[in-house]
């Protein structure tokens, strides 16, 4: 997910929590460990500026999103909140790996998907069933927000937010059971293929390889898909030469479930085709041949 879901989702954790006998430091303790462990995993960014071999693609998301990580992230954050708070007991800590288990797991959910499993396997995990930028969570989130603040219900806040979580989880399943049974009705049709979740929810994106062509199909489960993109791959390409002079291209091959690799005579390079939008991938990586 984006950087402002990952802090959306530390307030709500925090706001989730019955605070009713917590003094104001605790408060504060609370909401240091709900929001740092929410944006704790991301702190790979800044391994960009080192980055001499081009490897940050498999750095971001990496090692520090691993579920082996979460309990260390959880000590750090709970050493923290203990000694700025002198707060004392587990439950500064069992709230940071809440935070950092949230982290981590939803950032599999989307297309960029993470290194849920190092040092285990270097594989990334990515399922495709929620866009990076979800905007039903925000609507979710800043629904609670909003009854808490201007509604005059029963309920104590704490309460409010617990529904929030469990909307917000209800819509990740339901994304999940349409995601999956898209790619189980797909996985026939191509050799290899993977899909990304649009905006609008219940809409996704297939991206099926066969034999050199890669196809691109948006719809849902109810409308049925249509093709909006076929991208040629050149798979008998020599890639060494891009390689050697581009050594991001190489790092984004091992990343990408697949890629196409474009050789027209003039340049050679990989994109990944989950990230193409009008005529474009984001995701590329290119090698002039000739000038």
């Amino acid at each position: 997910m984006d950087s402002i879901t990952h802090t959306l989702f530390g307030l709500t954790l925090y706001g989730a929590v019955n605070k009713t006998k917590m003094t104001a430091k605790e408060k504060r303790a609370l909401l240091l460990t709900t929001v740092a462990g929410s944006q704790i995993p991301d702190i790979d960014v800044i391994s960009a500026w080192w980055d001499s071999t081009g490897r940050y693609q498999m750095w971001h998301r990496g090692i520090t999103h691993s579920l082996f990580l979460v309990p260390v992230w959880a000590g750090v954050i709970a050493g923290v909140a203990r000694v700025f708070f002198k707060v004392k007991g587990w439950l500064w800590f069992l709230i940071a790996l809440l935070a950092v288990f949230i982290h981590d797991t939803s950032d599999i959910f989307n297309a960029w998907g993470t290194g849920y499993f190092e040092p285990v396997s270097t594989s990334r995990i990515t399922f495709g069933m929620i866009p990076i930028v979800d905007l039903v969570f925000w609507a979710f989130m800043a629904a609670g927000f909003l009854y808490v603040k201007y509604g005059r219900g029963r309920w104590p806040s704490y309460r409010i937010y617990r529904l929030v979580w469990a909307l917000m989880i209800l819509h990740v399943g339901v994304q999940t059971a349409q995601g999956m049974t898209i790619l189980q009705q797909s996985k026939d049709n191509y050799e290899q293929v993977a899909l990304s979740a649009d905006f609008v929810p219940g809409v996704f994106t297939i991206i099926g390889k066969k034999e050199g062509l890669v196809t691109l199909s948006k719809g849902s489960l109810w409308t049925g898909f249509e093709t909006v993109a076929e991208l040629e791959s050149r798979e008998d390409a020599n890639l060494d030469t891009l390689f050697a002079n581009n050594p991001q291209a190489k790092t984004l091959v091992e990343w990408a479930p697949f890629v196409v690799i474009v050789d027209d005579g003039k340049r050679i390079g990989v994109y990944d085709p989950r990230f193409y939008r009008n005529g474009q991938s984001f995701l590329a990586e290119y090698f002039t041949t000739k000038q």
